[in-house]
């Protein structure tokens, strides 16, 4: 099974709130966000952004320059259904963040909560870093969360890279400095604890 597929697959047998990474809202990923103090017409695009309710919180404190790219188009519609007419106000990418075309500088602020470490192999590391180098504009930043050394090794059937701040940091490469990190114990719909690791950067 593709990647598309696997993803199509997650979201049209699961209801958001029962795949093993939901949070209602996404508190840790805000705070980073507003930690940068980005102007309200700040661009911003959340990547892999799913089902995921930070699009939500974004809109109510008022930026109006959003993105939300995913794979996987049932998750886009669902989030779209759950946003009514503010959903109109949001530009959806529907894309494969390895394979997607965005524009060049074309983001002030970059979001991913969980989809770095689904790239297990360094050809797909590399293009993601490449798109995030070329999209982000210089003194933007990017707002990265994986699953830490505690973390799972596998998650939703698949395998996972897990990431310590440097090692994230060391991905990323010389186009970005280091700001500050954070850790998250997640508890899954069913309990169960997971480690995140949340990295803000700056693109130099």
């Amino acid at each position: 099974m593709d990647r598309k597929s696997h993803w199509e697959r997650i979201y049209e047998t699961r209801q958001p709130t029962g795949v093993s990474w939901y949070q209602p809202r996404l508190l840790r990923s805000l705070e980073l966000i507003l930690a940068c103090a980005p102007p309200l017409g700040a661009r911003m695009i959340d990547v892999g952004g799913g089902a995921s309710t930070l699009v939500d919180d974004l809109l109510t404190l008022g930026f109006h320059k959003l993105a939300v790219l995913d794979i996987s188009r049932a998750a886009i519609a669902g989030a779209r259904a759950r946003l009514g007419p503010r959903a109109d106000t949001v530009q959806w990418i529907e894309a494969d963040v390895t394979q997607a075309v965005l524009p060049a500088c074309g983001f002030d602020l970059w979001h991913d909560r969980a989809v770095f470490h689904f790239l297990t192999q360094a050809e797909d590391r590399n293009r993601y870093r490449g798109l995030l180098a070329g999209t982000l504009a210089p003194g933007g930043h990017a707002v990265i969360a994986t699953f830490g050394p505690g973390g799972p090794e596998r998650c939703s059937g698949l395998e996972i890279v897990r990431y310590d701040l440097p090692g994230l940091a060391r991905e990323l490469g010389p186009a970005f400095e280091t700001v500050e990190g954070r850790t998250e114990t997640h508890r899954t719909p069913s309990g169960t604890p997971q480690e995140f690791v949340y990295g803000l950067f700056r693109r130099r």
